[in-house]
């Protein structure tokens, strides 16, 4: 009993390491889509990262990209509703909302 007490505590501990080491500072960034704008107008980010468009909103936004870096397209979402976007490729990615031309945003993704 007491050696099998030993192994549970030991892989207990290495996942408690180990959890931290496979993050790596991977960050999920928040762009608000407020008064028919997003809230930045540039985002710098690491490739693997992620931004949740997120509408504040009374009515309804369709976040979208035609960049060659990287295409999306999230359509109509109401608010309090937020969407992920993955950014794995390096680049300059131009964002707009199919529903509000105004609406511009620039994400750098570094590697």
């Amino acid at each position: 009993m007491k050696n099998f007490m030993y192994f549970i505590s030991s892989i207990f501990t290495l996942a408690t390491i180990s959890t931290p080491l496979l993050a790596e500072d991977v960050a999920t960034y928040t762009v608000d889509q407020k008064d028919k704008a997003f809230s930045k107008s540039y985002l710098k980010i690491k490739a693997g990262e992620t931004i949740d468009f997120r509408n504040m909103d009374p009515w309804m936004h369709n976040v979208f990209s035609l960049s060659d870096v990287q295409s999306f397209d999230l359509g109509s979402y109401p608010t309090p509703q937020a969407k992920r976007v993955l950014f794995d490729k390096p680049g300059k990615i131009d964002v707009e909302c199919a529903i509000h031309p105004q609406m511009h945003m620039v994400v750098e993704v570094v590697k």
